[in-house]
Order: C-alpha cells, then sequence, then structure tokens
C-alpha cells in the first residue's frame, strides 16, 4: 500500500450519525488506533435524526449514515445494534432501545423489562448483533457486521458500559458481563469492537 494512500486515510474524518457518548467514545478508541477521526454531529456542526424504520440492522445502519451524511455533507458512520434473545424469538433486535416500550426509558427500566420477560425461562442464549455502514459523498458505502454471543443473566452487575450490558454474560469471558470487563477487554470482543474491526479492513481495502 502506498504511503500517499496511508496519508490520505489518515486524514480522514468521520461523522457519527448518533448522540451516544458512550458509543462515540467506543468508535473512537478503536478507529483512532487506524488513525481515523470519528466526529460527533455537534462537532460536525450538524443536527438531525434520522428516522429508524428498517426491519434489519443493515437497514437501519445505512439509513443513518446516509442522513448524516447529507446533513453534514462529510463521510458519516452509523451502526444498528441489539441483543437478539433466543427464548424470546431474537426479540428484542431492532427494536432493543425501545423494547420497553419508549426510546425515553432507562437503561435499567429496559434490562427490568427484559428480566420479566425471561421470567421463569432456562434457556437463557443470546447474542448481541452489529451492522456497520459508512456513507461517503461519491457514493461509496463500506458494510461490516460483528456478533458477540453469551447469555442472559438473573440480574444486572458491573458498572461499566450501557445498555443490556450488565446482564449479558460473554461467552469469552465465562461468568461475566459484559458490564464488568474494561473498555479494552470489551472493544476486543464485543460485537461493535469485531464490526469496526472489520471496517477498518473494508476501508484499507
Amino acid at each position: 500500500m502506498s504511503k500517499s494512500f496511508l496519508h490520505e486515510v489518515d486524514a480522514v474524518k468521520l461523522v457519527l450519525a448518533s448522540n451516544n457518548k458512550k458509543k462515540l467514545a467506543e468508535m473512537r478508541e478503536i478507529l483512532s488506533s487506524a488513525g481515523f477521526e470519528v466526529l460527533s454531529q455537534a462537532e460536525a456542526g450538524c443536527d438531525f435524526e434520522a428516522e429508524e424504520n428498517g426491519t434489519t440492522f443493515a437497514e437501519n445502519a445505512y439509513i443513518k449514515a446516509k442522513a448524516a451524511m447529507d446533513a453534514c455533507s462529510m463521510p458519516a458512520i452509523a451502526d444498528d445494534s441489539g441483543l437478539c434473545v433466543e427464548a424470546l424469538g431474537g426479540e428484542p433486535g431492532v427494536y432493543s432501545a425501545r423494547y420497553s416500550g419508549s426510546h425515553d426509558h432507562s437503561d435499567a427500566q429496559r434490562n427490568e423489562y427484559l428480566l420479566s420477560k425471561l421470567e421463569g425461562v432456562s434457556d437463557r442464549r443470546a447474542k448481541f448483533v452489529c451492522s456497520i455502514a459508512c456513507c461517503f459523498p461519491d457514493g461509496r458505502v463500506i458494510r461490516a457486521e460483528g456478533e458477540c454471543h453469551g447469555e442472559i443473566g438473573f440480574e444486572p452487575k458491573g458498572e461499566n458500559g450501557f445498555g443490556y450490558d450488565p446482564l449479558f454474560i460473554m461467552a469469552d469471558y465465562p461468568g461475566r458481563t459484559m458490564a464488568e470487563i474494561s473498555a479494552e477487554e470489551k472493544n476486543a470482543v464485543s460485537h461493535r469492537g469485531r464490526a469496526l474491526n472489520k471496517f477498518k479492513e473494508e476501508l484499507l481495502k
């Protein structure tokens, strides 16, 4: 790969189509190692909210990335992530952020609702899924996906992470939830970490 191309990649700035500060921190941590700068919507000088009306993670990721690119006139990256529980037929899936009935509910409320749905259920198998889309003004679109397998615990544990992390016991760290491991450990094995690492590979191709 030419030095000039690497220099070009080092200069790439991406706006994240999300207002989630923890998600922004995760993306910055992973992508900064490859020389990419991830900007928040505020830093990019644009304010918008895309309607996530897709039926798959991939559709929603593209919808958000395209909306951010159009609003900010610069390359934009978005992810759509969610929890898929085996015993619930894949729920909450693309509705993970509003599974308890409202997007405004807290993480604790969503976790409590999920536990109520699994009351008395012995099969706790689940996976986190992340789909990433990056849209460029010249029409290029780069996509990547990642998964992280585990099971749902019976009570929240841990203070790190966000969303359903305190309930998700990881296959990669038996007996520990995603909220009980460090950010560095999480970025190495999480669904978003795996998807972002695949995204970096695709971008550098």
